[in-house]
């Protein structure tokens, strides 16, 4: 809920909106911890115990909700904690959140003039139109900028693909990636050696003493007394008429549907397991995790690593550009760790232990390398930030369709349709909405101006992609920003300026 007095600029007052559902959330949980509780006194069942604790967090998750509340006034921001002076504020941005499934909220930051930004509690806008969070937005803008000094009249806005959004996740993932692939190569040589003791190993003699025989195979009759089944994932457990060596055994999904009730089966034990099953029916190998295996996991886990490695170090490279603008994609460098895995997992699995240790391999492993830094460098190239206004353009020979669009919905580009502009040939400018003529719509180059030429900001939407630049332009009065590839951009201006020229020369000339 959003309080706004009839002047526009006075106290301004939030507060949930689902404060009355909020509460009765809280009452429940409230009930089920004091049930909860209750029977674990009573001795009831342990999961009682984590019942208990989801409830309780989720019931001042509630309440922390439900007692939200911010104003402000003349003197500033409020909230439960803290006053925050105008005087301090530089200026008020939006975050821009994206949850799993798609949705997306947005929230306010307080910017001080020293220190990091603060997110308020409220207001929080779900979606692209929320007028609630929009009318609010305004009414703190307004506030500010009455009895503040704002930094600027533009709206930051921060999202996940702009320069002042960083995530505490990447160096976390990249970290227990990285300690993944360590943990799982460290088992590498070990597997190698159990491996090839496993297939070293012979059948026990029977003058082996007892305290030998775990080195050597014994074999062991039994016979199948019932089978359980426990779906694919889980297998089955058959169990055995006689406890000697063991009572059950956890095997496949396959051998529990291949062996029967009653059937005689022997039993192959090695270091004390059982390694193998073999009856009339089926013969069940207990699974040994090769060398190769555990390095090429290995080697992907580590690859696995480079992405969010390579989002942090765009964004390190990013650093000095305004918080609102779009970052580069990762997306190069993640086709670098792909094509880094063709080579480097074949060559991990195949030779495990000895990566260097021929001609072939060390070969195998120089050309791979060399691979990798080339297209290392080509998404280092690809992933830098591209000063807009700087990129250079072929002159057109012919008609083209260029990759542009206009943001905003005008008369040449009616409720957004326009995905191409034509140029090029004896037509002028146009918006289409493909790479073809079929229902164009002539451009008014004679009332367009060319302002400013920027990257993309967070304002601008997830639709503009990354690596496109806007140029915002005065439609007689009306700004609109068109955004394209920085070439094609270049491209598009440069025609629509030399349309303009032509436009008014035939309209001042002499026939005119």
């Amino acid at each position: 809920m959003v309080g706004v007095n009839s002047s526009g600029a006075g106290d301004v007052v939030f507060r949930s909106r689902w404060r009355r559902a909020l509460w009765g959330v809280v009452g429940i949980t409230a009930a089920c911890v004091l049930l909860a509780v209750l029977g674990l006194v009573l001795g009831g069942p342990v999961p009682l115990a984590a019942v208990g604790v989801l409830c309780l967090c989720l019931g001042l998750a509630a309440l922390r909700s439900a007692t939200a509340e911010v104003r402000a006034d003349a003197r500033g921001i409020h909230t439960r904690r803290r006053t925050t002076p105008w005087a301090d504020v530089a200026d008020l941005r939006v975050r821009v959140k994206t949850w799993p499934r798609g949705e997306e909220s947005r929230h306010v930051l307080v910017a001080p003039r020293r220190g990091p930004a603060r997110q308020l509690p409220l207001p929080v806008g779900w979606g692209g139109a929320d007028q609630d969070f929009d009318r609010g937005l305004d009414a703190l803008r307004a506030l500010h900028r009455s009895h503040g000094n704002p930094e600027s009249d533009h709206l930051v806005v921060v999202s996940q693909r702009t320069a002042g959004r960083g995530s505490v996740w990447s160096p976390v993932l990249c970290v227990l990636l990285l300690a993944g692939a360590g943990l799982t190569a460290w088992f590498v040589p070990r597997a190698d050696v159990h491996q090839r003791e496993w297939e070293a190993a012979v059948p026990c003699a029977a003058s082996t003493p007892a305290e030998d025989r775990r080195e050597c195979l014994t074999s062991i009759p039994a016979v199948i007394e019932r089978i359980d089944e426990d779906g694919p994932k889980r297998g089955g457990v058959l169990y055995f008429a006689d406890d000697r060596p063991l009572d059950r055994l956890r095997v496949s999904q396959e051998a529990a549907q291949e062996f029967r009730p009653g059937d005689e089966v022997e039993l192959t034990a090695w270091r004390g397991e059982v390694m193998e099953i073999a009856g009339s029916r089926h013969v069940w190998r207990e699974h040994v995790s090769p060398p190769g295996d555990l390095a090429a996991v290995s080697a992907g886990l580590a690859l696995a690593a480079g992405y969010p490695a390579a989002r942090m170090l765009t964004r390190r490279r990013g650093r000095r550009l305004p918080d609102d603008e779009v970052l580069p994609s990762a997306l190069p460098f993640a086709a670098v760790l792909v094509g880094t895995g063709a080579w480097l997992l074949p060559l991990c699995y195949l030779h495990p232990t000895d990566l260097l240790g021929s001609a072939t391999t060390i070969a195998w492993a120089a050309a791979g390398t060399a691979a990798t830094l080339a297209m290392t460098a080509g998404a280092w190239r690809a992933t830098r930030v591209r000063t807009p206004g700087g990129a250079d353009a072929p002159a057109e020979q012919g008609e083209v369709f260029l990759r542009a669009h206009f943001l905003e919905s005008t008369d040449y580009n009616p409720h957004g349709f326009g995905t191409h502009i034509a140029l090029g040939g004896d037509e002028p400018p146009a918006v289409t909405p493909g790479p073809d003529r079929f229902a164009a719509r002539t451009i008014p180059a004679r009332r367009l101006t060319v302002g400013e030429v920027r990257r993309a900001r967070g304002s601008d939407g997830d639709t503009v992609p990354r690596s496109w630049h806007i140029a915002e332009l005065d439609d007689a009065g009306t700004p609109v920003r068109l955004a394209a590839a920085p070439a094609d951009l270049t491209r598009v201006l440069r025609a629509l300026e030399a349309a303009g020229t032509l436009e008014d020369a035939s309209t001042t000339g002499p026939d005119r």
